[in-house]
């Protein structure tokens, strides 16, 4: 038998280290954080990966937000890996939403934005309205089917891979597959319509 048979594998660390902090366990947290950190830049340079060229919003500015936001999180019982990338990719889809909302206002004159991104981090007003669009179009979709809005969420706002998003909705890779492909049929047929796309004022 190898000797690595009984290895704690990252992801099992991961999940036990989130039950401990869950438990209190105040020396579990400070082993947790560079773990969570790397986790969350992983999915957010994944995530921002299949931006266009010129896009100017940094991973580093979303894994900051995210992290923070999480660690904040102490009402949260932690369950496992996949409990926390749920979460990280809810918490990713509203930091995008909100920076896009926030850069929208601004760009009316509204003053400036009320997140915390870095400063130096900029979200053109196109992209802005796009991400809005798209997220309003999730919110919808949610409505007629939380599957598919979930697996849209994972994917799409939280760059989360098929396995992984397999992992969040405890369902099979091809599930996502077929889940993923239809919503992006149903997306690309809301956001084609100028009024379904219309952003929210």
């Amino acid at each position: 038998m190898p000797n690595n048979f009984f290895m704690v594998t990252p992801a099992q660390t991961l999940t036990q280290l989130l039950s401990a902090w869950s438990d209190g366990d105040k020396a579990a947290l400070e082993q947790l954080m560079p773990m969570v950190y790397q986790e969350l830049r992983r999915l957010a340079v994944r995530h921002l990966a299949h931006e266009r060229e010129g896009h100017t919003l940094q991973a580093t500015a979303l894994v900051n937000e995210a992290y923070l936001r999480l660690i904040d999180q102490k009402r949260v019982r932690w369950q496992n890996r996949a409990h926390f990338l749920g979460i990280a990719a809810q918490m990713m889809r509203r930091i995008l939403v909100d920076y896009a909302r926030a850069r929208r206002y601004a760009k009316r004159g509204g003053g400036a934005p009320v997140v915390s991104l870095d400063e130096a981090s900029t979200l053109s007003a196109e992209r802005a309205s796009d991400l809005i669009a798209v997220n309003d179009a999730l919110t919808r979709l949610s409505e007629l089917d939380a599957r598919k809005g979930r697996v849209v969420e994972l994917r799409f706002f939280g760059g989360l891979s098929v396995e992984e998003s397999a992992e969040v909705l405890d369902i099979s890779p091809n599930t996502v597959l077929r889940e993923w492909k239809t919503a992006k049929a149903w997306l690309h047929r809301e956001l084609s319509d100028p009024i379904a796309a219309r952003p929210a004022t």
